[in-house]
């Protein structure tokens, strides 16, 4: 019985995620709201894997915030808790992850570094200033864009089955 009831939930949270996706093509862009998102296809070559035949496509998605705000997540200073800085996902349904390859390609948003000058003593013994770059919060201003790359591997003979979705 708990087995039945577990199954079900899943399966409602799974057809709540999944409804707000989109279908998007190669070459193509669409809007989620508000913010663009352009799928290309960069690369393709037949692979064997496992004595099987595949195709391994290289991708690339861009993501341009064309909304009138910006987005802003500054860090506190303890705890250390990262929230979810993922705008877009872009999802491959017949992607196999087979090689360590991908199965989504997460849009997120930009870094915001900050230098840090500190002063320790060095093995010399010397009191000497040192710099480090860290992670202050992320941003993505109005007009700004992001984009990353992935690698899927799909059934020899289908292109990828791809679809978008905010996870705003």
């Amino acid at each position: 019985m708990k087995k039945l009831i577990y199954s079900s939930v899943f399966i409602v949270l799974a057809s709540f995620s999944f409804a707000n996706a989109q279908k998007i093509t190669d070459g193509s862009t669409i809007d989620v709201d508000g913010l663009s998102v352009t799928f290309n296809i960069l690369n393709k070559e037949s692979i064997t894997v496992g004595g099987k035949e595949f195709d391994r496509y290289k991708v690339s998605a861009k993501l341009v915030n064309n909304t009138q705000r910006n987005y802003n997540v500054r860090l506190n200073s303890a705890p250390l808790i990262v929230p979810n800085t993922t705008l877009a996902e872009v999802n491959c349904i017949n992607a196999t992850g087979a090689k360590l390859t991908s199965k989504k390609l997460d849009l997120k948003l930009k870094p915001q570094n900050v230098n840090v000058t500190y002063w320790a003593y060095t093995k010399d013994g010397k009191y000497q200033s040192f710099i480090i770059p860290i992670v202050a919060g992320y941003y993505l201003d109005s007009g700004d864009s992001v984009n990353d790359n992935a690698i899927f591997i799909v059934p020899k003979g289908e292109s990828p089955n791809v679809n978008v979705r905010s996870l705003q």
